[in-house]
Order: C-alpha cells, then sequence, then structure tokens
C-alpha cells in the first residue's frame, strides 16, 4: 500500500484528511499489522473539522468556519478533498514500482470575498460572486524516497471559472512529504504556490472607481502573476493505533501564506489586511 497526500492549497485542512486517510505503516518488523487493511480495496472517509482562517484572502481579520470533507477510493478512482471540492484520480498505481501518477478532474467553489467579510470598509466595497472552478488535477509521486513507507510527491491543479465571477484561470503547483511515524500517525510537510491571470486579479485585487467611491480606498489596477506562497504542516492520528483497519481518526493542521505581487499591493491586502495569512485546524474522521 502506498503513502499519497493531495495538492495543497489554502485553508489545507483538506488535505490533511486525504493524508489522515492514508495508512502509516509499521516501523520494524515487531509491529503486527491488522488482520485486514481497509484501504487496499474500496473505502470512504468522511470527517469534519474547523479552520480558523482570515475572512477574505488578504484579511487581517480572522473567522472560524466548518469544513466537512470526504476521501476514497471505489473501482481504481481515488477520491481526493478539495476545499469546497473534490478531485478524481484514475491513474491506478502499480504498489511495487516506486513511482506512480495522478490525473483526473478537479472541481472546487470559491467563496473569496462572497460573505463574512469582517472588515468594514473591504465589505463597503461590495461582496463578490461565487466561482465555480473546473480543471485537472496531475502530479507524480516517488514510494521508498528515504525509507519503505514515505513518498514525495509534485502535483499542480488547473482550474477555470465557470461560473462567470471572474472568468479566467488559476494553477497551483505544490510538493509534499509524506511519511509516517508511527503506526498511527502521519506527517506531511509541504510547499505551494498559486497563479493567477489578469482575470482573477482584477476580480480580486483591483479597486475600481465604484468601489473606491463607496469605501474610499484608492483605485488600484491589479496584474496576474504569483499571488501566494504557502508552507503546510499536517499530522492526523489514529485513534485505534493504527491507520489500516479504519475507524475514528483525528487531525490537525497549521498553514502558512505569504501573499505576493499585486495580490500583496492591493489595498485590500496592504492597507486593511496583511500579507501573511495563517490557517489552524483540527477535526475528526471515520474511515470504513
Amino acid at each position: 500500500m502506498r503513502l499519497r497526500v493531495s495538492t495543497i492549497a489554502l485553508a489545507a485542512g483538506a488535505a490533511l484528511l486525504s493524508c489522515a486517510a492514508v495508512p502509516a505503516f509499521a516501523q520494524n518488523a515487531s509491529d503486527a499489522p491488522p488482520a485486514e487493511n481497509v484501504l487496499d480495496g474500496d473505502y470512504l472517509t468522511v470527517g469534519v473539522g474547523a479552520v480558523y482562517v482570515p475572512s477574505y484572502r488578504g484579511s487581517d481579520d480572522y473567522i472560524v468556519s466548518p469544513i466537512p470533507l470526504v476521501r476514497g477510493k471505489f473501482k481504481g478512482v481515488d477520491i481526493n478533498p478539495r476545499i469546497a471540492g473534490v478531485a478524481l484520480d484514475f491513474i491506478p498505481d502499480d504498489k511495487d514500482s516506486g513511482i506512480g501518477f495522478s490525473l483526473g478532474p478537479v472541481a472546487t467553489v470559491s467563496l473569496n470575498r462572497t460573505r463574512r467579510i469582517k472588515d468594514p470598509v473591504v465589505r463597503a466595497a461590495g461582496k463578490l460572486d461565487p466561482a465555480i472552478e473546473v480543471g485537472v488535477s496531475a502530479g507524480v509521486t516517488k514510494y521508498r524516497l528515504l525509507h519503505d513507507y514515505d513518498s514525495l510527491t509534485l502535483s499542480a491543479d488547473v482550474k477555470w471559472d465557470v461560473n462567470g465571477a471572474y472568468g479566467g484561470m488559476v494553477w497551483s503547483p505544490a510538493i509534499s512529504y509524506t511519511t509516517p511515524l508511527s503506526p498511527a500517525l502521519v506527517a506531511v510537510v509541504a510547499v505551494s504556490a498559486r497563479h493567477v491571470d489578469d482575470d482573477f486579479a482584477r476580480y480580486y485585487y483591483s479597486v475600481n472607481p465604484a468601489q473606491s467611491a463607496a469605501s474610499g480606498l484608492p483605485v488600484y489596477g491589479a496584474k496576474g502573476g504569483w499571488d501566494s506562497a504557502n508552507a503546510s504542516l499536517l499530522m492526523a492520528y489514529d485513534l485505534s493505533g493504527d491507520v489500516r483497519d479504519g475507524g475514528l481518526s483525528v487531525f490537525g493542521v497549521a498553514n502558512y501564506s505569504r501573499m505576493l505581487n499585486d495580490g500583496k499591493d492591493t489595498p485590500f491586502t496592504a492597507l486593511r489586511g496583511s500579507a501573511n495569512q495563517w490557517v489552524l485546524g483540527a477535526g475528526v474522521a471515520y474511515t470504513f
């Protein structure tokens, strides 16, 4: 059985569930495996958690938000969670090859600045429409990098807004390293970034004359580019003592994101928020 983590995004609680459902292996021969590894076949993991996140991207005000999460595998298709979305992997891996590949569709919903904007000035600039983002997720994983049970994954999501909100494209490359620390405990460290096009930047980071008049913020014209870089630490612990036998687990996540370029320089961040963004979260999951 392999170890893999999905692409890490901002508010990385969804990625954490993807590792919470992954089997940690015994570190020595004296650790007996369970009678049945539920993750060898079809399985489903459902979870719920809460994350402490900025009220919008670039905000220095924070809110607590629930996150329902689902991960699993059905007839060789991996179901991987995303924040407010899901990605599918249609490429089965050879468990003994040492290399795995992933490819499939991804769909998410972006609610940035659509609700719960705590800053009254930013709120006066007006709420935005939700974006429905659809695209492709792909990656390659090297198994048994430093020992028999770890993995290194390079991956990326490329998505387009099909709901007419910003109407553009974003893509997010990521590198993640997954390792079991015991049969019950899995750790993941990851770095990622996001590149946005001009349509995205204008929608979320520009301040047009009408928004300026309503909020008092200066007019600002944003352009596309790299808008953020992220680093995450993710951990999951199986309460039965072995993630391979399914059941209940708990997880926690800490994510730091630095806004870049026009994502940092927009008045929504530079004047009313902060380029330093933190996400802290925890939750429970059940695998069967």
